[in-house]
């Protein structure tokens, strides 16, 4: 216990290290590119995305690999669906909040469908029985409430975001049970470990179709998180669906 505490504290100064290294300087804006209105900060953000990109390289990527290698499909399978159970009774109390009682309690009886007769949440039976997935989280029900996202911005591990979605995954993490109220702290660890694995393994794939595009990396995943954030809190009325394929919120 005593060395993995002690691992935390040196990972957590390693952290601090990079993000200062971060913020020492700005990357800067590749000829040609188009300023937005939007990203009045670019330079610094693209400082940030090249810290996360290089993360997502050397350690995410690397762990995932071992992840995918060591854990058959139906075991990861079943991790996933874990814990999309339980940001299902998350989701209900955002949809609560956000005025929407009938998809609510859709996602109530998703919980208790798939707790009660998934194995505790392991097997999805919701979704083939006719409960609809939804995912809501702080950020959107500020956005709801008529909060502007205001400026975008990148964040360190977290990637994408804008200034009320920055304030939407303090609140997240803030209100999550298992990163917050769960006492031991190798279990907590290991969990939050484990989410984050999982969800870099959702989209193992996917960042590699954008490496090998020739675009700009940093301008399409900005325009679509901004195109998809405003599809997700329009309940998509007016903009059509853009999917992000890497730096998924790992609390998800």
């Amino acid at each position: 216990m005593l060395s993995a505490v002690k691992f935390i504290s040196r990972a957590r100064q390693c952290a601090l290290f990079c993000i200062a290294s971060v913020l020492v300087g700005c990357a800067s804006i590749p000829a040609g590119v188009q300023p937005s209105p939007q990203d009045p900060w670019e330079s610094f953000n693209r400082s940030v995305f090249e810290f996360n990109e290089g993360l997502d390289a050397y350690v995410l990527k690397p762990v995932v690999a071992g992840y995918r290698f060591v854990l058959p499909e139906f075991v990861r399978e079943g991790i996933y669906n874990f814990f999309s159970n339980y940001s299902d009774i998350y989701t209900a109390l955002y949809n609560l909040l956000q005025g929407k009682p009938g998809d609510a309690f859709n996602d109530l009886m998703r919980v208790v469908v798939n707790t009660t007769f998934g194995l505790g949440g392991l097997i999805d039976m919701a979704t083939p029985g006719g409960l609809e997935k939804h995912k809501e989280d702080w950020g959107q029900t500020l956005g709801v409430w008529g909060v502007p996202a205001g400026p975008y911005v990148v964040l360190p591990f977290f990637g994408p975001s804008n200034v009320r979605d920055t304030f939407g995954t303090a609140a997240d993490l803030e209100s999550d049970y298992l990163f917050s109220y769960v006492k031991n702290i190798g279990l907590r660890n290991s969990i939050t470990g484990l989410r984050v694995v999982n969800a870099r393994n959702t989209y193992y794939e996917a960042g590699d179709l954008l490496d090998g595009a020739a675009i700009d990396k940093y301008s399409f995943v900005r325009d679509a998180y901004i195109q998809r954030r405003q599809y997700q809190i329009n309940e998509g009325r007016d903009d059509e669906e853009t999917t992000i394929p890497v730096y998924q919120n790992p609390y998800e």
